[in-house]
């Protein structure tokens, strides 16, 4: 049954949507354990939407720590087909400047692999999908006209380096990232691609810029009340932005390819799929599975 055909997951600073109505609290369980938080599900611009703040109520989990796996596969058994994922950033180039917003089209791995799960799959089922372009195109149309609407300023495309944390990075780390080219750092929205991949959920990122990283030569004279002040800002220009993109996606159905992102990518047939895996795995395979 599905509950919301849209999700939101909020970064620092974003732990509620105030505009949602007719809301409900909704604990979900998956095979991956819980999520970071009981999803919010209200009605926003006449369409249900399922809110979870990514690191928990009251800022509980660090990076590191996020259960990625739940949190997804819970999106998806609510009935989820596109993902808005809301993340504070660093900036790694002087053209992104705090309050600004940024729409990545790439990422780059930074963090440990063994620390962070970042597939459903395994335990008797492999499969490999393709990766080349992590975010939904259409999904990012959508996000950087509702900037525009809310008269936000916003950067489309760049590549967004996904680091460890929880601390930040050295001055000397941050310099060889604006050398590769990088735009702007955070620490958790690749895992959150991967899976929405694999789960076949359209995904796009609005990155909220807080401060220039610590490359820049004004870095430490700002204060940390000045970068509070602009994460305060960015969050109300973000629970806009998330409402305008909201109207335009609702009564809408998905023309993009991520709605069939396994088709073809499942290695293992279906014949010999491990029974506990294929429970495991149900809302993602299901529709990949031998047929009767």
């Amino acid at each position: 049954m599905t509950t919301a055909k849209i999700g939101i997951i909020g970064g620092s600073g974003l732990y509620q949507m105030p505009e949602l109505s007719n809301v409900e609290e909704i604990k979900v369980e998956t095979p991956f354990g819980d999520p970071s938080d009981a999803f919010i599900v209200g009605t926003l611009e006449g369409e249900r939407v399922a809110f979870l703040p990514r690191h928990g109520r009251g800022h509980r989990y660090t990076p590191t720590e996020l259960p990625f796996r739940a949190n997804i596969y819970a999106m998806k058994l609510l009935g989820v087909e596109r993902i808005l994922s809301a993340s504070a950033v660093g900036s790694l180039q002087e053209k992104y400047a705090p309050l600004d917003m940024v729409i990545p089209d790439q990422f780059f791995d930074r963090t440990r692999a063994r620390v962070r799960e970042s597939t459903f799959f395994g335990e008797g089922i492999v499969a490999h999908v393709s990766f080349a372009h992590p975010v939904c195109n259409a999904l990012g149309d959508v996000l950087q006209d509702s900037c525009k609407a809310a008269e936000v300023n916003v950067h489309r495309n760049g590549t967004y380096v996904c680091m460890e944390g929880p601390a930040f990075s050295t001055v000397a780390e941050s310099n060889v990232y604006r050398s590769w080219g990088m735009d702007i750092i955070g620490m958790t929205n690749l895992q959150e691609a991967k899976l929405a991949r694999e789960a076949e959920i359209c995904y796009a990122t609005l990155a909220l810029v807080t401060d220039y990283d610590c490359w820049h030569p004004g870095h430490d004279a700002v204060s940390v009340e000045t970068v509070i002040e602009y994460l305060n800002k960015n969050v109300r220009n973000a629970q806009m932005i998330m409402r305008e993109a909201i109207k335009r996606l609702a009564n809408t159905d998905r023309t993009c390819k991520c709605g069939s992102a396994l088709k073809n990518a499942i290695f293992t047939a279906p014949d010999i799929w491990p029974p506990a895996t294929t429970k495991k795995l149900e809302a993602i395979i299901k529709k990949y599975g031998r047929q009767q």
